[in-house]
């Protein structure tokens, strides 16, 4: 058995138990510690400013077991200071406890944390009246009035209020048994997770003889002893020495639980707060992120474009500049709408991620929203009409994976998306995005990259356009060559996409090949009686000279007759492609039966030569050529691999 780590990090047997994250929340010194302390017997404040001050100023941890769920407490600072401490606590929470002083009623941090939990998506909570035992039972009822105000309409309108007392235990099972029956409804809503695994830090330290530990909520997937993790954003694979939760040591770790990653290779140091271990090869940080935004209605002003605001996403608290995409440029106090964050340094999120906002200075919590596209294109105000469309469809298709895929698909337009692309931006596990990706329907792969098929078809029809254009522009020609078919239409799409629309229309019969020509099927060449007579021409002369062909220009001015030189020129470019003439310098041409006729000789020759060599002298009697000739068609023999040169002579191949 491994020995016990330092700070509470033992090794022990874990059963297996339903894992649910709480979070308190509430203002400063209405005794969220001591409520933790009194349900769980663990002091969540461990540093030693928490005890000195008697206030939380960073996250606590504690945990209960109870009734075969294992609830782990995040215990979170109430003081407005410390609110960004609040908001990398509540990252992973699956229910809350709002914590109220029955002496005090509702503060401004009452109000702010219980907005947050509100914006980040939170389904489940209790609310807990404490120091019950310091109000008599009108001032208890006012709180209860009070705080039932605060929470009207929205996920905790129907929660229980309990009054509790740390210091008596009044309440406390009244509490537990609460907790149980959210447990109980949390295990009956419970969906898949789909997620790869995504870890966002909230600390690390180091342990004495294991190295670097990195602790968070595990808001998905499932990391395991010995495999791979991904430290985001920085993109540094780290392999996992070992896996704790709730100071348990497991083999893996799954979504909703407190987990400790001993990572090797890394410094502490290096790993901060903000950061996320994730599946490797699945995130991308990113830096412009398309969202839908709620600004409070108690927000003292406007969101405007261009204005900084603090990014709460996670445990990350990052800077950003606002686009709000809307006509106004920008989102009255109690408004939703779409929001473009800027954020000044990167960070790794995910589809349907939940952030807050909160105003550059004074800094206090403005708004909230979830992200829709974590890898968009920077908006201009022409795109917004587009991004407002898409923002509505990718909201309704939250639950359908297969309909995100062909949303980001289609919304990419003719840039397509590869499916990593796709993935970067849902955090989906292998099996769960191969069966989205396999489900979603009209999208076609082309080259490694994914398009809508109606896009699809439109590059196709582009294709077919460009090569019916060039047939227009040079009927003679026998078809147009592959790169600049690709230069014209597909310029900016990697090669390989163009390749694949052109294949695909082969297979069709749409489009024929010939070497490097592309052709319309249906096209073919018609000659008048003016240019079958030149082509004719242009044919004898190369046959009856044999080996002592005139320079190109003098026979295209020979045979050419009332023909303009650039019509004759393809004529004879014609007679290149169907092989009856051989190009061997730029000036001279051969017929290609004299050239088979004179690689006949030559290997003949060499059948009884010593060595099987020739020189120059003994190749110009064979062909009955002058050196000017000679000298072309040996080179032309090296090219073509019949010749191969040794000193001053040819080695026949």
């Amino acid at each position: 058995m491994p020995p016990a780590l330092p700070g509470g990090f033992e090794f022990l047997a874990a059963a297996t138990l339903m894992d649910i994250i709480v979070g308190t929340a509430g203002h400063i010194d209405h005794g969220k510690t001591a409520l933790v302390r009194a349900l769980t017997g663990t002091d969540a404040d461990r540093l030693p400013e928490d005890k000195q001050r008697g206030i939380t100023l960073d996250i606590g941890f504690a945990e209960l077991e109870l009734e075969g769920t294992h609830f782990g407490f995040v215990d979170v600072p109430g003081h407005e200071r410390f609110v960004k401490n609040m908001l990398a606590g509540a990252s992973g929470i699956d229910l809350v406890l709002l914590v109220i002083a029955a002496d005090e009623g509702v503060m401004p941090q009452t109000r702010e944390h219980f907005e947050i939990c509100r914006l980040l998506g939170l389904g489940r909570g209790i609310v807990v009246l404490t120091k019950s035992d310091l109000a008599d039972e009108e001032t208890l009822e006012l709180a209860r009035l009070d705080a039932e105000e605060l929470v009207a309409g929205s996920f905790l309108e129907s929660a229980p209020v309990i009054p509790v007392s740390s210091v008596s235990g009044d309440g406390i099972a009244q509490l537990r048994e609460a907790l149980a029956e959210a447990a109980r409804a949390a295990a009956g809503s419970q969906q898949t997770d789909c997620h790869a695994a995504f870890l966002p830090i909230d600390r690390s330290f180091t342990v004495k003889g294991f190295g670097t530990v990195a602790t968070g909520t595990l808001a998905s997937g499932e990391l395991r002893e010995g495999g791979e993790a991904e430290l985001l954003p920085e993109g540094r694979r780290l392999r996992i020495r070992g896996l704790q939760t709730h100071g348990r040591a497991v083999s893996s770790a799954h979504a909703g639980q407190r987990t400790a990653v001993n990572l090797a290779g890394i410094d502490h140091s290096e790993v901060t707060r903000g950061h996320v271990l994730a599946a490797p090869g699945v995130l991308r940080p990113t830096q412009i992120i398309d969202s839908r935004v709620e600004l409070l209605a108690g927000s003292p002003r406007p969101l405007k474009s261009r204005q900084r605001v603090r990014v709460h996403i996670g445990t990350a608290e990052v800077l950003a500049r606002v686009a709000v995409m809307n006509e106004a440029g920008e989102l009255t106090p109690g408004e939703r709408g779409n929001v473009q964050l800027r954020l000044e340094s990167p960070v790794a999120c995910r589809f349907g991620d939940r952030f807050i906002l909160r105003s550059y200075s004074p800094q206090q919590t403005i708004g909230g929203g979830e992200v829709l596209d974590p890898h968009a294109s920077r908006a201009r105000k022409r795109d917004f009409t587009q991004r407002a469309e898409q923002a509505a469809l990718l909201s309704a298709a939250k639950e359908k994976p297969s309909e995100l895929v062909r949303l980001f698909v289609a919304s990419a337009g003719e840039q397509g998306l590869t499916a990593e692309d796709i993935n970067a931006r849902l955090g989906l596990s292998a099996e769960a995005f191969g069966e989205a990706l396999g489900s979603a329907r009209g999208i076609k792969p082309l080259g490694g990259m994914l398009f809508e098929a109606s896009v699809a078809e439109r590059l196709s029809a582009r294709l077919l356009k460009a090569v019916g254009e060039f047939h227009e522009r040079e009927p003679l020609a026998a078809g147009m060559p592959r790169e600049t078919l690709r230069e014209a239409a597909f310029r900016r799409l990697p090669p390989e996409v163009f390749a694949a629309v052109a294949e695909d229309l082969i297979a069709a019969g749409k489009l024929a090949s010939e070497r490097d020509l592309l052709r319309l099927a249906a096209h073919r060449t018609e000659l008048s009686a003016d240019e079958r007579a030149v082509k004719e021409k242009l044919s004898a002369i190369y046959k009856t000279a044999g080996l002592e062909p005139p320079k190109l220009d003098e026979a295209l001015a020979s045979a050419r007759g009332g023909l303009a030189p650039p019509a004759a020129r393809k004529l004879f470019e014609m007679l290149i492609r169907t092989g009856e003439v051989t190009k061997v310098t730029d000036e001279y041409y051969f017929s290609s039966t004299s050239l088979e006729a004179l690689t006949s000789a030559v290997r003949e020759f060499a059948e009884t030569a010593p060595d099987r060599l020739i020189d120059v002298a003994k190749f110009k009697e064979i062909a009955g050529i002058s050196r000017k000739y000679a000298i072309p068609l040996l080179e032309h023999l090296d090219r073509i691999r019949v010749t191969r040169r040794a000193g001053d002579k040819r080695f026949v191949l």
